[in-house]
């Protein structure tokens, strides 16, 4: 199969963000592109529908009207089910049906592509990235996992453009395996930590993703199961001066809401916060630095990142309280964000909901762990019950039950079941300075909540 056979596209589900990104990169591209979501409703306004026509995609309720004759390519996501009515309809019609992460594959393999992959943060480095490429006059593409502010400032969703270069950014995503489909130019493996699979599948998983890179793989020496996949050290990187690698970060220093580290020599400023975003940045210089961008033009790039959307995006500060918005959701990264937060103030008080039942079970040992060893004394975490998406589900673990493993490990945990009585809960225990930071993800409904808490403040 080739992407240019496909003229006529209907995505089932193109509100995701996901899906969406690859519906305006098809757009972009010249294809004419349709699509439905189950949130589109009659007379109800919807921001991503509204974006989505605004670059000229038609949508649809989900009810098989815009699926037609013409169609010649229906694009599922994993959430679509066979039993759904446009499924059934581009059946009938003989249509084919290829899930995202196929159609991500073939647009992969019609430019020179960069892919991104690791268990946590592969839409920040996708991002940076395709940042420190445009300031290079590269004018490169990009299809992510989330919306870049720089380009949610221009009306636009945020997680799709296309440029004119030769060099396509993707995110490779592992957790639906889907990161083994991919012929990269450019490899680059970001962690390896545990998520949605055992170690030994993710290592398997990540393994046939650096077999598949065609020209230069790229590592993080300081991650421990990352490390052992190295095909070159001189291309990898690591944020301590003992590891060889080609590209060292050194001297990380973060006053507030900024960061700054040397790596090779050259001094990086940056307007974001956290040892992870440095060594996001890092991962960036390495991969670009292959493609003749100099160390000094990638500084004046990252000086100017404005970050993506709800990847420790500042909502606002009131009364003290410093509101953080967050996507963290797996150990790993909810450990990181509230560490990138503890240099902000003396108190930070998380809150997390987890996603899924069957995640949170598979997970519950080492989000415990995680969490309460960054915890500092006067730091406390605050948890509300599991968000539930639907379809079958075992409900025999709540985030309850992890608060209070958390509590056994002396360590300040509170469980509120309901979210909507977070911030009358969280009152008694402000702070003059406190960072108030929320964390979640897969839920939609969180890109209101964070503005909801705000006004509530």
């Amino acid at each position: 199969m080739n992407i240019n056979q496909f003229n006529n596209i209907f995505f089932i589900g193109v509100a995701g963000t996901g899906m969406s990104a690859i519906a305006q990169y098809l757009q972009g591209i010249g294809k004419n592109v349709c699509g439905s979501d189950r949130y589109f409703m009659p007379d109800i306004v919807n921001e991503t529908k509204v974006k989505l026509e605004a670059e000229g995609i038609q949508c649809f309720l989900q009810d098989g009207s815009g699926i037609t004759g013409k169609t010649d390519l229906i694009v599922v996501s994993t959430a679509i089910e066979d039993t759904v009515l446009e499924v059934q309809k581009a059946k009938q019609l003989d249509i084919p049906i290829l899930r995202r992460s196929q159609v991500l594959a073939l647009i992969a393999e019609s430019k020179k592509t960069i892919a991104v992959g690791g268990t946590s943060g592969k839409s920040t480095t996708s991002a940076m990235i395709f940042d420190i490429l445009e300031h290079a006059g590269l004018e490169p593409s990009i299809i992510s996992g989330a919306g870049l502010t720089s380009i949610i400032r221009e009306g636009k969703i945020g997680n799709a453009k296309v440029g004119k270069g030769e060099w396509l950014v993707i995110e490779a995503d592992e957790s639906d395996g889907s990161i083994v489909q991919y012929h990269p130019e450019i490899g680059l493996l970001l962690n390896i930590d545990k998520d949605h699979q055992e170690i030994d599948e993710l290592m398997q998983i990540f393994g046939t993703f650096r077999d598949n890179t065609k020209e230069i793989f790229i590592t993080n020496q300081s991650n421990r199961l990352a490390q052992k996949l190295s095909t070159n050290a001189e291309n990898d990187f690591a944020v301590d001066n003992s590891i060889k690698a080609g590209f060292v970060g050194a001297d990380f220093v973060q006053n507030g809401l900024e960061i700054q580290f040397c790596v090779n020599g050259t001094t990086i400023k940056m307007n974001t916060v956290g040892r992870h975003n440095m060594e996001n940045a890092l991962a960036s210089i390495a991969v670009v630095n292959r493609l003749g961008v100099s160390f000094q033009t990638c500084a004046d790039a990252l000086i100017h990142y404005e970050g993506i959307y709800r990847r420790h995006q500042i909502i606002g500060e009131k009364k003290g309280i410093l509101l953080i918005d967050d996507y963290a959701h797996n150990p790993a990264k909810c450990a990181a964000s509230i560490s990138a937060c503890q240099p902000i103030a003396p108190k930070v008080i998380a809150w997390f909901q987890p996603h899924g039942y069957g995640p949170t079970r598979f997970l519950r040992k080492d989000f415990v762990e995680e969490i309460a060893a960054v915890l500092r004394p006067e730091d406390e975490i605050w948890m509300s019950e599991i968000f539930y998406a639907g379809g079958t589900a075992v409900k025999d673990i709540s985030a309850k039950d992890l608060i209070e493993d958390i509590k056994h490990l002396g360590k300040n945990a509170y469980f509120v079941d309901d979210r909507n009585q977070l911030v009358e809960a969280l009152k008694p225990h402000f702070e003059k300075q406190t960072v108030l930071l929320l964390m979640g993800a897969r839920d939609p409904g969180l890109e209101t909540f964070s503005k909801e808490v705000f006004e509530k403040l």
